[in-house]
């Protein structure tokens, strides 16, 4: 369907096509505030399916892990705030030190995607398009997400090795990219304009 002009960044797009998974796409926002509710398994199972319909350049070498027990989420996040103590980076050591910072806002779900290393191609680019597809499926279906990099630096800590094995990560795989689902704790979110000035077009 097109929907003729729209303002986008100051500027007219004429004729823009529309379709609900556009609309996905500009509606999904990072949500940072979940209820305590579990998802549902056939939620779960329709975003980890989108997953694994992502493109990829190698073999489909990739693994998701999904941990929906809190005592565990509890300890990534323990152990994310513990290496990020140790960081150069002023901010991720702001935050290892906040007792009021939980990396994953308490969301009920987190998902890893892991890269198998001895493939011949890097793999952040394939683990990064399933975890797009991980984020857009859960909007499509009423769920929030959000992507998230600071739970990884878990493995990073005195307990890194000890996550992988207890998180059954394959051998040869390192965890690249992560997102968090659950129920959204608020109504709407607020939609920041794009700024179309990011666009070189050459005909």
């Amino acid at each position: 369907m097109l929907s003729g002009y729209e303002m986008i960044g100051g500027e007219k797009m004429q004729n823009r096509i529309t379709n609900e998974t556009l609309k996905n796409i500009k509606q999904r926002r990072s949500i940072r505030s979940f209820k305590d509710e579990q998802i549902k398994d056939e939620e779960l199972q329709a975003v980890l399916e989108a997953g694994l319909y992502a493109p990829y350049a190698w073999d489909q070498s990739r693994h998701f892990t999904v941990i929906q027990n809190k005592e565990l989420l509890d300890r990534l996040n323990i152990a994310a705030k513990e290496a990020a103590k140790q960081m150069d980076f002023e901010h991720l050591r702001e935050l290892g030190n906040d007792e009021r910072f939980h990396c994953l806002y308490n969301a009920p779900t987190l998902i890893i995607v892991s890269g198998n290393e001895q493939a011949p191609i890097p793999l952040e680019a394939d683990c990064a398009t399933a975890t797009q597809n991980l984020l857009l499926a859960a909007e499509s279906i009423g769920l929030g997400a959000c992507w998230i990099f600071f739970v990884l630096l878990a493995f990073n800590s005195t307990q890194g090795t000890e996550l992988l094995r207890e998180l059954k990560i394959p051998d040869g795989y390192k965890p690249y990219y992560s997102a968090v689902l659950g129920y959204k704790n608020a109504a709407t979110v607020n939609i920041p304009e794009r700024n179309s000035n990011l666009i070189t077009y050459i005909k």
